[in-house]
């Protein structure tokens, strides 16, 4: 298991990425090796759980619980049918939460998830 942590923010100022971006660029140019970042963006909660739905977090509970899998033994495992089950993973995989090894069998590359919620300046309209 990686010591990766996928961030998910929801709602951030862009000037937040564009903060750590621009400090990675001075570690390399100074040739340190910049620090990874692991991370996806949603401008509102209701795109956020469009995305991450309870079902998908579900799957990734699963395959950090076993491991790298086939799809079709993560679909037994979690009890669902394969078609949904491979529908969810590849839009997982869309969002970097869930990659391929050299095998073909799926995993999730994270230790950790941390999702950080800023609430928003107004309410919508």
């Amino acid at each position: 298991m990686s010591n990766n942590i996928l961030k998910i923010n929801v709602g951030a100022d862009v000037k937040s990425t564009l903060t750590l971006a621009q400090q990675a660029m001075e570690q390399l140019s100074v040739g340190e090796e910049a620090t990874p970042y692991y991370g996806v963006g949603f401008k509102n909660v209701s795109q956020m759980l469009s995305v991450f739905t309870e079902k998908h977090w579900d799957l990734l509970a699963a395959l950090r619980e076993n491991g790298p899998t086939s799809i079709a033994e993560l679909a037994r495992v979690v009890k669902r049918d394969y078609k949904n089950v491979h529908n969810d993973v590849e839009r997982l995989m869309e969002w970097l939460a869930i990659e391929k090894n050299e095998e073909g069998k799926i995993f999730t590359p994270y230790s950790e998830v941390i999702v950080d919620v800023h609430l928003p300046r107004q309410r919508a309209a």
